[in-house]
């Protein structure tokens, strides 16, 4: 063919680009107008900050970019959700700021769930009814691991994100294994990377990760499909190293943030979990420090002063002893006194008991016991001979009778012993007479302590009736009565003047001349010998 001349090309009419994306723009509105397209909702994050909401509709070989104004949205009656299957209303347009065309939806009606849906959702039932989904086979994250491993893209801004986070926060060593992180070969990279970072020995020469964090942006459903891989699942499940996924963004969830221990919503904040700040360590432990050095401070300054409290608690040696010194000194005074005090008194009733037993003294005692029972000795002198006699002649007339001499030796020995009998009955007699002297003695002095004549001694009177029993009371008595008064040397008769009168009043009392008086002599030996009233006879 000719090439054309360059008359030719300069006879084309030249547009701007902005003029040829509203032809464009025309010639689609004018061309297909109002359309329906049947499609699954693919990447819908919700409504936009103002109000509008952008996401695509697709099926197995297309993708058709979608969107709906604020005002349309709030008259839907069904409002979009991701994988939802959907009939769409609406304009067919184009963007002339990316060069797509779009659809601007008016009416959305559901066709049911998707087919990724579908498949997600019985893979998920699967897994989990493996239990490899279960909470009590998710293992604890390390508080500050010494190696991290990032399963990623190593070209993306995830490793970037990570890599400036961990920095931040605190450093450590990060081992990245580079993977492919969308198309059909990333689930099986993945889960190859896993596996390898566990295969790693503790001491060789690449160290073995403490922990390992899956990482990737986000993006729609079929972008992170390769996360739903179940190759993936099943490697993440059977991790022994503690593993973190940072798949997508929030809201974006794969079958792997099931199989994780721990689901970061982005990998920003898988970073931040996976090592704590080490400025805030840092403070912390210099708080702790400062804390423990004051308490250390605080428990030796207490004790210190408990020391210091105890020392001035205890006593000098001087003092422990001045009080035993004290007790030893009165001790001793007054074992010295008790000593010449006891020899007083032994001195004193040694010379009691001299005095008592002086010649003199006893000669008195015998010759007053002598007088006492010299009447018993003369009828004991008089009775035994004639008994002995009697016995004897008794004894002799039997002895004729019988004539045995044995039986006159017998008598004898009978009489030696009824001599000493009759010895021993005198001294049993003077023995039981002198202790029943000394009784009557003992019950005399006991009388005389209980009579009342002592208490009138002090000064008192008893004053008795007409028919001379003593009265206690003022009360019974009119005037005429008359009262005998007994004092201590005589008596006094005396008459009532007046009736008793109230409580603590006494009646008038006049005291008649006649007045009979006690001897002395006689009122010593009532005293002496008078018994008590009711004491019978000690004999």
């Amino acid at each position: 063919m000719p090439e054309s001349s360059p008359e030719l090309a300069s006879n084309a009419l030249e547009v701007s680009v902005t003029e040829l994306s509203a032809k464009l723009k025309r010639t689609v509105e004018d061309t297909f107008g109002h359309v329906r397209v049947r499609g699954e909702i693919s990447g819908y994050r919700g409504p936009h900050s103002s109000g509008h909401s952008y996401f695509s509709l697709k099926d197995d070989r297309a993708r058709l970019e979608a969107v709906i104004w604020r005002g349309q949205a709030s008259r839907l009656k069904h409002l979009p959700e991701e994988g939802l299957e959907v009939i769409a209303s609406g304009k067919l347009t184009t963007y002339a700021g990316s060069s797509k065309y779009q659809i601007v939806i008016d009416n959305l009606e559901p066709a049911g769930a998707g087919a990724l849906m579908a498949l997600l959702e019985e893979r998920r039932r699967k897994l989990a009814a493996e239990g490899l989904f279960d909470d009590n086979r998710k293992q604890l994250l390390p508080f500050l691991p010494r190696v991290i491993g990032v399963v990623t893209s190593p070209t993306g801004a995830v490793i970037r994100d990570i890599l400036h986070r961990i920095s931040d926060r605190f450093p450590v060593h990060v081992l990245v294994w580079p993977v492919r992180v969308q198309g059909e070969t990333s689930g099986r990279e993945v889960a190859n990377g896993i596996d390898r970072l566990n295969a790693l020995a503790p001491d060789g020469p690449i160290p073995r990760p403490d922990l390992i964090i899956v990482a990737r942006g986000g993006g729609s459903l079929e972008d992170l499909w390769g996360f739903n891989d179940e190759a993936l699942v099943r490697a993440a499940a059977a991790s022994h190293i503690p593993l973190i996924s940072a798949v997508g963004h929030e809201t974006d969830w794969t079958l792997i943030d099931h199989a994780a221990d721990w689901r970061a919503p982005t990998p920003t904040a898988a970073a931040e979990r996976a090592v704590p700040v080490k400025a805030d360590l840092e403070a912390t432990l210099a708080d702790l420090g400062a804390r423990l050095r004051a308490a250390v401070s605080r428990l030796g300054e207490r004790r210190r002063n408990e020391l210091r409290a105890a020392a001035r608690g205890l006593r000098s040696p001087d003092q422990l002893l001045a009080m035993p010194r004290r007790q030893f000194d009165e001790a001793a005074g007054r074992l010295e006194r008790g000593l010449e005090r006891n020899v007083q008194l032994a001195r004193s009733r040694f010379d009691r008991a001299a005095a008592k037993m002086s010649p003199t003294r006893l000669r008195d005692q015998s010759r007053i016991l002598r007088e006492r029972f010299s009447p018993v000795a003369q009828r004991h002198g008089r009775v035994l001979p004639l008994l002995l006699r009697q016995k004897r002649d008794g004894l002799l007339q039997t002895s004729q009778r019988l004539r045995i001499e044995p039986l006159h030796q017998r008598l004898q020995r009978a009489a030696s012993g009824l001599a000493t009998t009759s010895g021993q009955v005198d001294a049993r007699f003077a023995d039981t007479l002198a202790r029943r002297r000394e009784r009557l003695g003992a019950l005399s002095g006991l009388l005389k302590s209980l009579s009342y004549t002592g208490v009138l001694e002090r000064g008192y009177a008893v004053v008795r009736n007409a028919d001379g029993v003593p009265v206690k009371s003022v009360a019974g008595f009119v005037a005429g009565d008359g009262l005998s008064i007994e004092m201590l040397d005589g008596r006094l008769d005396a008459s009532v003047q007046g009736s008793a009168r109230g409580a603590g009043e006494a009646p008038q009392v006049a005291v008649l001349p006649k007045v009979s008086r006690k001897s002395p002599a006689r009122t010593s030996k009532t005293s002496q010998n008078k018994a008590p009233e009711g004491q019978g006879d000690l004999f």
